[in-house]
């Protein structure tokens, strides 16, 4: 508990020092309290002349990784946030400042057990880049091959640490104060929210993450995943194959090249589908400064994708309801949106299904066929949030990963492509997929999956249906039994009933005799 008064403390400062405490009562619920900026003595005659853009980037690279990947997620988001602090933002992808490469140095030498200049020909001191959770170096191996060496911050765990303990003390809070919170489960969320940074602070998993997205990929050009160096890998070092691409976010260097930003727009649309529901295992990390661009075809970019730290998976019954919704809401099929929210529990049972299709037929219908620079997507969102409070629908904290990526995907399509008409592009996709899903495809790709197993066990069929048939027969022989115990039973009650009767039917007979013999006295 102290440890979380000194955190919220610190963040007081850092707020304070960058002159965000102004800002802060700039939010109109907090305008009546305004007088509380002015009569604070740190205020007193202080004049700030930094831009408020960099205020903010300085305030939240202060505060840590944790901060700094929330500013990462907004800099995508220029439809929700003014123009200059979305620009100042974007530092955050790739310019957090590094941290000092003798560090660097020293932490690869431990890993390897040697000196820097045994394990390459050659290794720069300056970073490439440096984010949040770790910078990487460029450097050669003795066989000539160029790679880049990644190095986790020193003490970043600890810092993590106590970010997300914080993380949970204001989500009790909230769960507890706040009559909302049951719906918007806060602390589930934070429990999944700690599961996925701490596992980026492992990079032998991000090795494998790597790894198993490059094998997906391998029979399709529009992704390309840099190789592994698995024997310089340790779980603070990884090393990698060397890319040479343009950044997604250099614009004007791809317009100059000549890409194709429409076919480019189509193409990151056709990434996030095939991850999501044909590998079902997708990169959850997408902002611009991961991404790059191989413009050796101009008219047929190819997608560059570093950094995965995030990945995400859905499970079977999460990605069959997400297509589906998809599907529907492609084809205006509001009620059966409904329906489905119903049937997979993300609405309550009681919900009444035309009322909730009215609701999401609403909010939805205005957005349909627009490209994204006419969608506002601050206001569709607010319009979403107020319709699932009306009908009590609870945060799915499995389906936060893939929201972010959502986000950050229409972050970049607002940047590469503001024309693409985003919900023409991805309906064959999901057409295909539910095609072979639940079409004629599904059934011959099933016998194709199963067949194996089939002609395997084939030989011990014969065994098999033996037992099943022995198991049956007595499965019979018993419930003949219990039949013939429970008629058995039903037969005693029956003739003890009707004893029971018969004492009671003389029991009034007698009754009646004497009282007949009492009258006739």
């Amino acid at each position: 508990m102290v440890k979380n008064i000194l955190r919220l403390w610190t963040i007081n400062r850092v707020f304070i020092r960058h002159g965000l405490d102004e800002l802060v009562f700039t939010i109109p619920f907090l305008r009546p309290i305004g007088f509380v900026y002015h009569l604070s003595p740190w205020n007193w005659g202080k004049q700030e002349t930094r831009p408020r853009g960099e205020r903010i980037r300085r305030a939240l690279e202060d505060l840590g990784p944790i901060f700094i990947k929330f500013g990462q997620m907004l800099s995508t988001r220029r439809d929700l946030l003014p123009d200059d602090i979305a620009t100042e933002l974007t530092r955050l992808q790739d310019r957090v400042p590094p941290f000092s490469s003798v560090q660097a140095r020293q932490m690869i030498e431990k890993a390897y057990g040697k000196p820097v200049t045994e394990v390459f020909q050659r290794f720069e001191t300056d970073p490439m880049a440096s984010a949040s959770i770790a910078q990487v170096h460029a450097a050669q191996l003795w066989d000539g091959k160029e790679v880049v060496v990644k190095v986790l911050r020193p003490g970043i765990e600890k810092t993590i640490r106590q970010d997300v303990e914080l993380m949970y003390l204001m989500a009790r809070l909230v769960q507890r104060y706040w009559k909302e919170a049951r719906r918007l489960r806060p602390v589930e969320v934070v429990a999944e929210y700690e599961k996925t940074i701490f596992d980026e602070l492992d990079l032998v998993r991000e090795a494998a993450n790597a790894s198993q997205i490059r094998r997906n990929f391998e029979e399709n050009s529009t992704l390309y995943v840099p190789e592994i160096y698995w024997d310089y890998t340790h779980a603070n070092v990884m090393v990698m194959e060397r890319i040479y691409g343009v950044p997604v976010g250099d614009i004007p260097r791809l317009r100059e090249l000549g890409v194709n930003f429409k076919r480019l727009g189509e193409l990151g649309v056709e990434v996030f589908f095939t991850q999501v529901f044909r590998h079902n295992f997708f990169h959850a990390d997408m902002h611009p400064g991961n991404i790059f661009i191989n413009p050796a075809n101009p008219q047929e970019p190819q997608y560059m994708a570093v950094d995965f730290g995030i990945v995400g998976t859905l499970s079977a019954a999460d990605k069959r309801y997400l297509a589906e919704n998809f599907y529907a809401f492609f084809n205006r099929d509001y009620k059966r949106v409904a329906e489905l929210h119903v049937e997979s529990g993300w609405v309550p049972s009681s919900t009444r299904v035309e009322e909730f299709e009215s609701a999401i037929r609403t909010v939805c219908e205005p957005i349909f066929n627009l490209p994204i620079k006419d969608i506002s997507f601050g206001h569709f969102l607010l319009r979403l949030f107020q319709t699932a409070r009306r009908f009590n629908m609870e945060v799915q904290p499995q389906l936060v990963l893939l929201q972010k990526t959502l986000l950050n995907i229409e972050g970049l399509g607002r940047q590469l492509y503001p024309d693409l008409d985003l919900w023409a592009t991805a309906k064959p996709f999901i057409e295909r997929w539910m095609d072979e899903q639940v079409g004629v495809r599904a059934l011959f790709n099933g016998v194709k999956v199963n067949l194996p197993k089939l002609l395997e066990n084939l030989p011990y069929m014969p065994n098999m249906l033996h037992d099943i048939m022995q198991q049956t027969s007595q499965h019979k022989l018993k419930m003949q039994w219990e039949s013939q115990q429970l008629e058995k039973l039903r037969k005693e009650m029956r003739r003890s009933q009707q004893i029971n009767q018969a004492l009671i039917i003389t029991g009034i007979l007698l009754f009646l005799a004497f009282q007949l013999f009492n009258a006739y006295r």
